[in-house]
């Protein structure tokens, strides 16, 4: 009966008697704990969604540099200027970035990648060719340091710091754009001869030629091996199959995509600026309106992205293949330049 009336009272008083009554106010508290450390979460995902999204937004076109008429200075001020722009645009250089959450996009990077070969390739040839007045002269000093910064690795994020190379190639070319404009510096030159733009635009098509490969493979299909056609003693190191499959992996897509973003970019504004001071050249060998031509191919192919996502459809699908639209500018731009090269060889 003792026990009865115990377990009664303690009912009644709210305790079991096996131990002190719960703490409502501790449970209290630490239901507040967890809703302020899921509204922090959520605050760091949206923030970090924010910023995502303003880092991955591409450059705008730009004016080419005209403040001076010193042959070659279009195509030095443009070289910096687009060197400029990839590393310090919104979210600086992102390709070696290892924290969140730039190391979390990939986009940006690949359209850096592109910018970058194009600017490897300019300088290189305004190393060796545009400014050189034969193969035996002597190479100008800035472009000489220049040139090899510009071949870092892109991923290299420390010992050195890729953007820290590819800041210190572009003073180089700022100290070769400042001399060139300079009278009392005559060693600084710029030749703009039709061989000197044949052997560019030669790697402008390579680059191309491959971008349009890797696009047209966002859908897979079977193509003739065409290696060794046009020469009949040509060889390979190994044996082919005559017909082969190409796909580009569907993880890769959208890389390859904004790689062709960043490379058409960049080189829509080399080609104005070797408008500018090859302007005699294509005049004379009547080769301005092929010219204009690529520039307009190359600006339909940075016309504003409506999707979020690069879609992936089949040819005739009934969703679009963004990477075959962009397969088709580059394609049209690079007959062009094809074109521009035979004008040019011709007398």
């Amino acid at each position: 009966m003792v026990n009865i009336a115990e377990s009664l009272k303690n009912k009644v008083s709210g305790t079991t008697g096996e131990g002190p009554p719960p703490d409502h106010h501790e449970a209290r508290s630490n239901k507040g704990i967890s809703i302020i450390i899921r509204g922090f979460l959520l605050l760091v995902v949206l923030v970090l969604a924010g910023i995502s999204l303003y880092v991955s937004r591409e450059p705008d076109l730009f004016e080419i540099p005209k403040e001076s008429d010193i042959t070659g200075y279009a195509t030095t001020a443009t070289l910096v200027k687009v060197a400029d722009i990839m590393l310090h645009k919104p979210g600086g250089f992102m390709s070696n970035d290892v924290i969140p959450p730039f190391i979390f996009l990939d986009n940006m990077p690949s359209w850096e990648y592109g910018v970058l070969v194009q600017i490897r390739d300019l300088s290189r040839r305004m190393r060796q060719d545009m400014a050189r007045s034969l193969s035996q002269s002597k190479e100008d000093p800035d472009l000489a340091v220049a040139e090899p910064f510009f071949s870092l690795g892109e991923d290299q994020w420390i010992f050195p710091a890729s953007e820290e190379e590819y800041g210190k190639g572009m003073i180089a070319l700022e100290r070769f754009q400042r001399r060139l404009i300079d009278p009392s510096q005559p060693t600084a030159q710029f030749y703009a001869r039709a061989d000197n733009l044949q052997n560019w635009l030669q790697d402008v098509g390579t680059r191309l030629g491959s971008l349009s490969q890797r696009l047209s493979a966002s859908v897979e299909t079977r193509r003739i091996n065409t290696d060794l056609s046009g020469d009949a003693d040509a060889r390979q190191s190994t044996p082919s199959f005559r017909e082969v499959a190409v796909k580009t992996s569907w993880y890769e897509i959208d890389d390859v995509f904004y790689e062709s973003r960043g490379t058409t970019w960049a080189l829509l504004h080399f080609l104005k600026a070797i408008e500018i001071d090859f302007h005699d050249i294509l005049l004379k060998k009547n080769a301005l309106t092929s010219m204009q031509q690529i520039v307009m191919e190359l600006e339909s192919s940075q016309a504003t992205m409506m999707s979020p996502i690069i879609l992936n459809g089949e040819g005739f699908g009934v969703f679009a293949n963004h990477s075959l639209v962009m397969a088709n500018y580059i394609s049209r731009a690079n007959a062009a330049i094809i074109d521009l090269r035979l004008l040019l060889q011709q007398g």
